[in-house]
């Protein structure tokens, strides 16, 4: 049987390598490419986005990561953005081209457009010499020596080089921009650090519930309770101090012990806790 870890292996150490190197190379460049998208988002605007085939799907995560991090991005298709699409882009955005070759065709198409607008365009392309590079304000290189595939053919290295240069600038924007964890729950409100960040008491407590005299019947309590869509009932002296709570639970019991105890006083049948026998004495 053949060991397919072995070349799994060799994947990601291929993959590894690849994205060391790059890393080790990035220059000013890299600097230039925050700064330019900076005074965007600073300024209320956003990130277009644009790739084709599997550019575009890095592109995609890209993007969803910037947004995440408080820079506004989306994701723009060369082909809906010759009909139509590019009406998305305004000036004072930023662009990131993306293609490996710098000769895509589709993309080079658009680019003319993309450049009539007033904003800078960031290039991600292996090949510093190519036409998409000429047509860019900022290169970031991402040349691998090789891609991990057998055949040198499937992106591979060379597409996870610029999904990982996408972090790199979506973590030095954030950086740059002293985005804290605060700003970022308030992006992610249904994740857990959102919620531990931006989630109050009064967020999530009952402001309406059935309050009555522990003179009540248990028949009153359930209609309160009823009325309030509560679970529970709470019980207060004359004074209007509580006396204790009345729960669907104390009903259940008290009926299994009594099938008529509708009309008896609830103050026999009330949960009284510490809690309350404390708030007696407030």
């Amino acid at each position: 049987m053949i060991d397919h870890t072995i070349r799994g292996k060799k994947v990601f150490e291929d993959e590894i390598a690849a994205v060391k190197a790059i890393g080790d190379r990035l220059d000013e460049s890299f600097n230039a490419a925050v700064e330019a998208m900076r005074p965007s988002i600073e300024s209320g605007h956003k990130i277009i986005v644009v790739g084709v085939g599997k550019s575009e799907l890095i592109g995609s995560k890209i993007a969803a990561t910037l947004t995440s991090t408080g820079a506004p991005s989306v994701v723009l298709n060369t082909m809906n953005a010759m009909h139509g699409d590019l009406g998305i882009v305004q000036d004072g955005d930023c662009c990131i081209s993306m293609s490996y070759s710098g000769e895509t065709s589709e993309l080079l198409t658009l680019m003319p457009f993309l450049k009539r607008f007033d904003m800078p365009i960031i290039s991600m392309t292996g090949k510093s010499s190519s036409t998409l590079a000429e047509l860019s304000d900022v290169v970031l290189e991402t040349a691998c020596e090789r891609e991990a595939d057998p055949l040198n053919l499937a992106p591979t290295s060379s597409s996870t080089a610029m999904l990982v240069m996408g972090d790199a600038l979506a973590v030095a924007l954030l950086e740059a921009r002293n985005f804290t964890r605060e700003d970022f729950g308030r992006s992610h409100p249904g994740g857990s650090l959102g919620k531990s960040l931006l989630l109050r008491i009064s967020d999530i407590m009952r402001k309406e519930f059935a309050t009555l005299p522990e003179t009540s019947t248990v028949m009153n309590c359930i209609i309160a309770m009823t009325s309030a869509r509560a679970g529970a009932c709470v019980l207060t002296h004359a004074d209007g101090t509580m006396a204790g709570v009345f729960t669907h639970g104390d009903f259940a019991r008290a009926y299994q012990n009594d099938p008529t105890c509708g009309n008896a006083p609830v103050s026999g049948l009330m949960t009284k806790s510490p809690v309350f026998v404390e708030a007696d004495k407030l």
